[in-house]
């Protein structure tokens, strides 16, 4: 199917309906698209995003109450996969610290500015968002990893048609590839620990019984030298009273094979930790044995 030809920078926009007539500019002529690109040169942009598609990732998941750990697995619905996407707009305003302003997303250096995001290949551009600014994020599950770009989103750059029933469009590939601007190229996304698993000891780990304590050492058994995020706590735990009492009960069990767990919300483990070269956020965890190498398996 050949791509669709699009209207030039210089021409004409086709969208006179919702907006003033306008012509199509290039990045580097749009002082918008100028203005919020030197905002955000102040962050670590590619961090921060994965921080928000991390948190998006876990809330879809809720692996506190269903004991979920993979965003690709069966028991996964297509639609809570790509939701995944709406989830991951409040989680960019509230790391970016941006307020929600409307009729888009928010506002950067005083421009509107939508916030899109996609497990797919393309993203669906609302009506509103016709012509205006666009943060496009695309999260390849498969692969682990995420990129995004800024670009204005003509309607003249966007699918024919009457797109769905919210006048929603995907973006026309020319479009990404000519003229938006890169925010952040591919980032690493961590991968959930339980997936390290295989099939038999995530069967035990995440059965109903034995009880918390035991299936938790027995977790950081299989994982021994890997962070282990709170979440991952919270999942092991799923459906079942204060995991993370759980966690620090599982201690002494653990000492008892040799292994000790040491968890960032305590200054004498993240002593240890960095020690052994590893750095512990609050709320993460790692087993360790006397004789291990001095970093983490799983940063």
């Amino acid at each position: 199917m050949p791509r669709l030809v699009l209207q030039q920078p210089g021409e004409l926009c086709t969208n006179a309906e919702s907006v003033p007539e306008h012509l199509l500019l290039r990045p580097e002529d749009d002082s918008e698209l100028q203005s919020v690109l030197d905002w955000f040169r102040d962050y670590p942009v590619g961090s921060l995003y994965t921080e928000a598609i991390r948190n998006a990732i876990d809330y879809v998941l809720d692996g506190g109450r269903t004991g979920r750990f993979d965003l690709l697995a069966q028991d996964v619905h297509p639609g809570e996969r790509a939701s995944v996407g709406a989830k991951l707009e409040y989680e960019v305003l509230r790391v970016f610290e941006l307020p929600k302003i409307r009729p888009l997303d928010t506002i950067i250096s005083g421009a509107p500015v939508d916030i899109k995001a996609t497990v797919g290949d393309n993203w669906t551009i609302p009506s509103e968002a016709h012509c205006q600014l666009c943060i496009c994020t695309q999260i390849q599950l498969g692969k682990n990893r995420h990129r995004s770009w800024l670009v204005r989103t003509h309607r003249s750059w966007l699918y024919r048609g009457k797109g769905n029933n919210d006048g929603k469009r995907g973006l026309a590939v020319d479009a990404r590839e000519k003229w938006s601007v890169p925010l952040y190229d591919w980032q690493e996304l961590p991968v959930n620990p339980l997936r390290y698993l295989t099939d038999e000891q995530a069967s035990l780990v995440l059965a109903k019984k034995p009880g918390q304590v035991k299936r938790l050492v027995m977790m950081f058994r299989f994982l021994e030298g890997m962070i282990i995020p709170r979440n991952v706590i919270l999942t092991v735990g799923a459906g079942n009273d204060d995991p993370m009492r759980r966690a620090r009960q599982a201690r002494d069990a653990a000492a008892k094979e040799g292994l000790t767990l040491l968890c960032g919300d305590w200054v004498e483990s993240r002593d240890q930790a960095a020690a052994r070269n590893i750095t512990l956020g609050p709320g993460e965890w790692i087993a360790v044995r006397e004789d291990s190498p001095t970093e983490s398996n799983f940063q």
